[in-house]
């Protein structure tokens, strides 16, 4: 008796591992390959790569047009949060693998860093605008 009811025991707790996925999380999913996110298009891209004081971004500096829309994706194994020094851009935490939300950059750009590790220090440099091309009768 003892037998069957050990037997019955074990095959209950195996179908209970099995339905919930298995041991640890109760996830499938490899938590070191992240969820990918759809970036707008027109955005750039600026990645942090790990704590390296003004190699720490890439590209660093950025040189973006004015007004040009900006995320900040965190390729690195640990989390950070960007910045800027005069808090006009400001991330929350990234954690690895993360994107930030798209922010626009001021008219100036200027200085960022991480603010859980102030060594990792980045910029955006911003210029001006194309002019629009001439189309009427005095071009030229």
């Amino acid at each position: 008796m003892r037998a069957f009811v050990r037997a019955g025991a074990v095959v209950i707790f195996g179908v209970s591992i099995w339905g919930c996925g298995g041991y640890g999380s109760g996830s499938s999913a490899n938590p070191s390959t992240p969820t990918p996110q759809l970036i707008p298009s027109g955005v750039v891209t600026i990645n942090v790569v790990g704590i390296n004081g003004a190699l720490s971004f890439s590209p660093n500096p950025a040189s973006l047009p004015a007004g040009q829309m900006v995320v900040w994706h965190n390729v690195d194994s640990i989390s950070h949060h960007v910045l800027f020094n005069d808090r006009s851009v400001d991330t929350g935490n990234l954690d690895p693998g993360t994107f930030s939300e798209p922010q626009a950059i001021g008219a100036a750009g200027g200085p960022y860093h991480c603010t859980i590790h102030p060594v990792m220090v980045g910029s955006v440099n911003q210029n001006a605008p194309a002019p629009a091309p001439c189309t009427g009768a005095y071009c030229g």
